[in-house]
């Protein structure tokens, strides 16, 4: 029996008197078992690992729908998931995501992974295997390693998949798309993107490297899971891991499947042929455990189909999008958006989905509205019904791909993953040979591609 049909097999053996009833209704679930699909009357069954802080907001959303049966919530940090388990007070409790699956295998359909971004490849690689559909917080990976495997994965096992960039479903982005390619701003030729928010512990380095007890409400060994084994410090979590290379992977990590979705769906961008990265009093050998307090990342796209060649700027913390030539210096850019420049003009939007999509300056703005009060735009991308988590469930009744599956969440958490390598490369151009997953010059920026597992955890 494979995993998929293993999946059904709660609701296998049906009365001969209900069957003959229920046949022109309701297509039993182990009719459909090898095609991934789930008849819409029967709710999907789903179990968590990470339950705290996201998980328990993704959670929520996934309630709201009224299609979604918790069988089991999974969480190494009591306290933090006590909310949630208060929520949902039906669901099975575990501790460790492996006896977890081996527990409810049979009773689920999909997972939901909302871990620290250093777990979430060992926990959608288990619930991948088992053939479960999977939803996973962003960034995909914490390695591009782990990405490429994770990718791989679910294509072979042919499981419905979402990242967590919920912006993706956003009305904005299909906007934003359309607008493009209607040839609002031109020829697109450079992009700013950025996010203030510092994912940094420059100064606490000392600080965290002193052991301190671990809380009665925490299995600390469990969380640090396929990372190299360190002492318990309060600095790094609950919620600080995302500041700790060993365990996050920074602002580029948290917010380049936001905010540079737009332009990376918009454009196709795919891989870049090269990154290089700036930051101040920033030391990648002496400070590698943590991230610069800001930093500016310039990748170069080579032309594809029927664009040009693209630069892409990220600015995070302390170093903001600079006010280019021919935008006047008084307009207020993005602190948390994009700046997309063309050579008829510009466009600026917010954090998720580019939400407040808007033409810069205003009069090309007015200008543009006029044309399509006279020739409207068509709404040639289709919107998405109910949101990014309806999105997930509609994708596992109908076996059709989501809108942010692993096969574009991949390659978009890989711009993030490059990034980060390129920070502890200080001023290196790294040229990039994506289909060959190295640097063609630096086998230290290579090395740094696939993670060291802990003994004891694998993919």
């Amino acid at each position: 029996m494979t995993n998929r049909e293993s999946t059904l097999s709660r609701r296998q053996f049906i009365g001969a008197a209900a069957a003959s009833v229920a046949a022109f209704t309701i297509v039993p679930r182990q009719c459909v078992a090898r095609s991934g699909q789930i008849p819409p009357s029967e709710k999907i069954r789903m179990a968590a690992i990470g339950v705290g802080g996201q998980g328990g907001s993704d959670l929520k959303q996934f309630r709201k729908t009224n299609e979604v049966e918790l069988v089991a919530l999974c969480d190494v940090d009591q306290k933090r998931a006590a909310p949630t388990y208060e929520l949902f007070p039906d669901a099975k409790r575990f501790t460790d995501y492996r006896q977890m699956l081996d527990a409810v295998e049979k009773d689920i359909d999909a997972v939901l992974v909302a871990t620290p971004d250093h777990f979430h490849a060992v926990a959608a690689m288990a619930a991948i295997k088992r053939g479960k559909h999977t939803y996973c917080e962003k960034p995909l990976a914490h390695s591009v390693y782990e990405v490429r495997q994770l990718m791989k994965a679910a294509a072979e096992n042919k499981v419905i998949t979402q990242l967590g960039n919920q912006g993706h479903s956003f009305d904005s982005m299909r906007t934003f798309r359309e607008w493009i390619v209607d040839g609002a701003i031109g020829n697109v030729h450079t992009v700013h993107v950025a996010c203030n928010a510092p994912n940094s512990a420059m100064g606490k380095l000392a600080e965290a490297r002193i052991s301190e007890p671990v809380p009665d409400t925490l299995d600390w060994n469990q969380w640090i899971g396929p990372a190299t084994f360190r002492p318990y410090n309060h600095a790094y979590c609950p919620a600080s891991w995302r500041s700790w290379s060993p365990f996050g992977t920074g602002t580029l990590g948290d917010w380049t499947c936001h905010v540079v979705d737009p332009v990376f769906w918009t454009l196709d961008l795919g891989a870049p042929d090269s990154v290089i990265a700036q930051a101040k009093d920033y030391d990648p050998v002496a400070d590698a455990d943590t991230f610069p307090r800001g930093e500016v990342v310039k990748y170069q796209f080579a032309a594809k189909g029927g664009r040009g060649p693209v630069t892409l700027y990220w600015h995070s913390g302390d170093e903001a999008i600079p006010h280019p030539e021919g935008i006047d210096p008084a307009l207020k850019l993005p602190q948390v958006g994009g700046l997309v420049l063309g050579d008829k003009g510009a466009i600026m939007y917010g954090s998720h989905g580019a939400g407040g999509v808007r033409i810069v300056p205003a009069e090309k703005a007015h200008a543009y509205q006029q044309k399509l009060a006279s020739e409207p735009l068509k709404k040639t991308f289709p919107r998405v019904k109910g949101g990014h988590y309806q999105n997930f469930l509609d994708s596992i009744r109908a076996n059709t791909p989501a809108g942010s599956d692993f096969s574009y969440g991949g390659p978009l958490t890989e711009i993030a993953l490059l990034g980060n390598i390129a920070i502890h490369h200080l001023g290196q151009e790294l040229q990039w040979d994506g289909p060959a997953m190295r640097f063609k010059s630096s086998p230290s920026a290579t090395e740094k591609l696939t993670p060291r597992f802990r003994e004891g955890w694998t993919l």
